[in-house]
C-alpha cells in the first residue's frame, strides 16, 4: 500500500476490479437496435453469388433475399438496406424507377413476409448506368439537376414499393429538397429520409463496387462526393440537408471519419447514422483469415468506437455477426 501522502486520492482502477461494477459504469453500449444490414438483390431465382471481396456477403434473388431476411429478423436486427443490381441499364438511371425494378420487387416481397423489418432503400443512379456514375453525363461530368428529376422518381417508386426509409446517396446538390417534395406531392409525406450527408470520395468503397457492379467507367467520382481533407465542409452538407428536410443524416465510411461522426452529433443534435463500408469490413475479413486479430473482439471494439463517437444507427455487413455475439452474451 502506498502511504505517500502526494499519492492521489482518486484510484481510477478502483471502478474496474469488480466486473459487476465494470458493467454499471459502462458508458457505451451496442444493441441490435442500432444496426442496419445492407443486402445486395439481383435477378434470377435461387441466386446466392458470392462477393469474393467480401466474404459472407451475397448478391441474392428476391426468394433468397426473403429467406436471408427471414433470417436476420430472426437475429434480432430490425432493419436493412436494399441495393439493387438491374436486369439491364441505361444512360440516366430511369431503370432505378420502374414500378417492377429489381429492388422494388424485393421491397414487395420482403414486405409480404417479414412485415416487421424496417426497410431501408438507397437511391443512387450508379448501379443503373451504364457509366456507373450517379446520374446522366454532360461534358464529361454528371448533370446535377437533370439527375434530381430521376432520383425524385425513384424515391417516389421505392416509396410506392414498400420502403419505409429513403436514403439518397448520390450526393447531388440540392437532392434532399427534390426528394423530400417529391414525396409529399405523391402522399407520402410519413416516409423518412436517411441522407448520406457527408459522403466522401473514399478509397474503402472498393469491394461494394464489386458487389454492387457500380465501379464508374471513366473517371472518378471527385466532383460530387466529398474531399476526405475537410470537415468544415461536412457541416455544411449536413446542414444543408437538414434545412431540405433529412430526418436522419449519415456520415460514410465510419472509422476514418470518427471526427465528422462527433461533430455532426454535437453541431446539430440530429438522429445520425454511420456506414461502416465495405472496405473497413474486408479488411477485419482479410486481418481474421490470416490470423492476425481477434476476429470477434475488434468487431465489437469497432462497433463501439462508432456509437461512442456519437452514432444513433451503425450501417454494417458485420450485423448478424454483432447480432450473434450479443445473443451470445444474454
Amino acid at each position: 500500500m502506498n502511504t505517500n501522502s502526494s499519492f492521489p486520492n482518486t484510484r481510477l482502477r478502483r471502478l474496474r476490479y469488480n466486473p459487476v461494477v465494470r458493467k454499471m459504469v459502462n458508458e457505451t453500449s451496442v444493441t441490435v437496435d442500432d444496426l442496419i444490414m445492407p443486402l445486395f438483390v439481383c435477378p434470377g431465382e435461387n441466386v446466392a453469388n458470392p462477393i469474393k471481396s467480401m466474404p459472407g456477403n451475397f448478391q441474392y434473388s428476391v426468394d433468397n433475399i426473403v429467406k436471408e431476411c427471414k433470417e436476420i429478423w430472426g437475429l434480432g436486427v430490425k432493419s436493412v438496406l436494399f441495393f439493387g443490381i438491374p436486369e439491364h441499364k441505361d444512360d440516366d438511371g430511369s431503370v432505378a424507377c420502374e414500378h417492377n425494378g429489381i429492388v422494388q420487387r424485393a421491397l414487395r416481397a420482403v414486405k409480404k413476409e417479414v412485415p416487421g423489418l424496417c426497410l431501408v432503400a438507397d437511391v443512387c443512379n450508379c448501379e443503373y448506368t451504364v457509366h456507373g456514375h450517379c446520374g446522366p453525363i454532360v461534358d464529361g461530368d454528371v448533370e446535377n439537376d437533370q439527375t434530381l428529376v430521376i432520383l425524385a422518381k425513384q424515391a417516389v417508386s421505392l416509396a410506392e414499393a414498400g420502403a419505409d426509409i429513403i436514403a439518397p446517396s448520390d450526393m447531388m446538390d440540392g437532392r434532399i429538397g427534390a426528394i423530400r417534395k417529391a414525396l409529399d406531392e405523391n402522399g407520402y409525406y410519413k416516409i423518412p429520409i436517411m441522407s448520406y450527408a457527408a459522403k466522401y470520395a473514399s478509397g474503402f468503397y472498393g469491394p461494394f463496387r464489386d458487389a454492387a457492379e457500380s465501379a464508374p467507367k471513366f473517371g472518378d467520382r471527385a466532383t460530387y462526393q466529398m474531399n476526405p481533407a475537410n470537415s468544415d465542409e461536412a457541416m455544411r452538407e449536413v446542414m444543408l440537408d437538414i434545412q431540405e428536410g433529412a430526418d436522419i443524416v449519415m456520415v460514410k465510411p465510419a472509422l476514418s471519419y470518427l471526427d465528422i461522426i462527433y461533430r455532426v452529433k454535437n453541431e446539430f443534435k440530429m438522429p445520425v447514422a454511420a456506414y461502416n463500408v465495405s472496405g473497413e469490413f474486408s479488411m477485419v475479413k482479410a486481418a481474421a483469415a490470416n490470423g492476425w486479430i481477434d476476429e470477434k473482439r475488434l468487431i465489437m471494439e469497432i462497433m463501439t468506437s462508432i456509437k461512442r463517437a456519437g452514432a444513433d444507427i451503425i450501417i454494417t455487413y458485420h450485423a448478424k455477426e454483432v447480432a450473434a455475439i450479443l445473443n451470445s452474451r444474454k
